[in-house]
């Protein structure tokens, strides 16, 4: 889930996990991005207890978080209209879910507000960084307060934020009586950057995740545990060539832009990279060994970072951004990887036709390689964020 921009880029990632013994997570993260605004919307509640009733508490806050946040709605009143429509709870007799929004617009101008939740972290440099912030109260409900904080986003920023199930871990214990807390996360989060200082925002908050599991006498989560990541960094692109341009006289100017992106760089299709390696005068092998089950094997080349075979690869690519499954190995699963890491995709999409794909025997979703690719391009918008630019030839 991602915000780029040509000089920036916001890289994304969260990890959870539920109370010991609970199958739904009372804590809820979600991102919305405003392509029109250039602007990243993050919000994470932790709603009142754990189980079923606090993941409808959090889910409720962070829908409405992000939609009064996106139309720039005053913070306070908007927070008294989230508490006012929580369900209440029968035995505690209260509707309360705290929550963190971040909002991040163009050039990096970020504003963080919070509610109950423990302090967000800023890392610059790959040591914490303060941050000053404003603190107001509810005229509604005085025992709620909120801090706001503003600053400039840099790149190579981290902004690190989470549920208290995070700082309280292990909580009671004999080597942690008072939990992680908030120095712990930092003394954690700044040997993890001097030693991975590159570290993706998913990796990172996974290792968060993973450390404050590890806090829990028995590793049984005594509360829902969030960790969620910004990272704000140069965008990582990528391109995408797949099919013959409908006019050979084409070829040429094809293979100069594949040859001279800057960037991970992409062959989709039998014929696509057989013009890349005629105009270039750059070798094709056929690699054998990644002959799978239900999917032709890919190829080499020298300047190209992935070579497959086209419809068949990219359809299963397709299903697989979609589902957002991950860690496949065949050659979709490779090219839906590459996808995942990079920021910005461009697409160069040949539109020949080729008669092998017109039998109606076929699947639907092959009768054209431009329906597969719209397929993958909203799934990289829409699940992922990325920002896709597809040319046609």
């Amino acid at each position: 889930m991602n915000l780029t921009t040509e000089n920036l880029f916001i890289d994304t990632g969260y990890s959870q996990c539920c109370h010991y013994g609970e199958k739904a997570c009372g804590d809820a993260v979600a991102f919305k991005r405003i392509p029109a605004e250039e602007r990243l919307l993050a919000v994470l509640a932790d709603g009142l207890g754990h189980g079923l009733k606090a993941n409808i508490l959090a889910l409720m806050t962070t829908t409405m978080a992000l939609r009064f946040s996106a139309e720039d709605r005053e913070i306070v009143h908007s927070a008294e209209i989230i508490m006012d429509s929580l369900p209440v709870c029968q035995v505690r007799q209260i509707s309360y879910a705290t929550f963190t929004i971040v909002d991040t617009r163009l050039g990096g101008i970020t504003r963080v507000v919070e509610m109950g939740n423990p302090e967000f972290l800023l890392f610059r440099g790959g040591t914490v960084h303060p941050v000053d912030g404003v603190e107001f109260a509810s005229p509604k409900y005085s025992d709620r307060t909120m801090t706001a904080y503003t600053f400039q986003a840099q790149p190579e920023d981290r902004v690190i934020f989470f549920s208290d199930g995070v700082t309280q871990a292990g909580l009671g214990s004999p080597h942690y009586p008072l939990g992680w807390r908030n120095s712990g996360v930092t003394e954690y989060v700044t040997s993890q950057l001097k030693n991975a200082p590159d570290i993706s925002a998913q990796e990172l908050s996974e290792r968060i995740l993973r450390e404050a599991i590890a806090h829990e006498p028995g590793l049984r989560p005594a509360d829902d545990i969030t960790a969620a990541c910004l990272y704000f960094r140069r965008p990582h692109r990528m391109l995408l060539f797949t099919g013959p341009p409908v006019d050979p006289a084409r070829d040429a100017e094809c293979a100069k832009l594949f040859r001279d992106f800057k960037g991970t760089k992409v062959i989709c299709g039998g014929t696509s990279a057989e013009i890349i390696s005629r105009e270039l005068g750059t070798p094709l092998e056929l690699v054998l060994d990644t002959i799978s089950r239900d999917l032709p094997p890919m190829s080499r080349m020298e300047g190209a970072d992935l070579v497959t075979e086209g419809i068949f690869t990219l359809s299963r690519a397709a299903t697989y951004l979609e589902k957002g499954e991950q860690g496949r190995n065949d050659p979709a699963g490779k090219l839906a990887e590459l996808m995942r890491r990079n920021d910005i995709i461009e697409i160069l999409v040949g539109t020949k036709i080729n008669e092998a794909h017109q039998d109606p025997n076929l699947p639907v979703d092959l009768e054209l390689r431009r329906n597969i690719v719209k397929r993958i391009a909203d799934a990289l918008r829409n699940r992922y964020m990325k920002e896709v630019r597809i040319t046609f030839v």
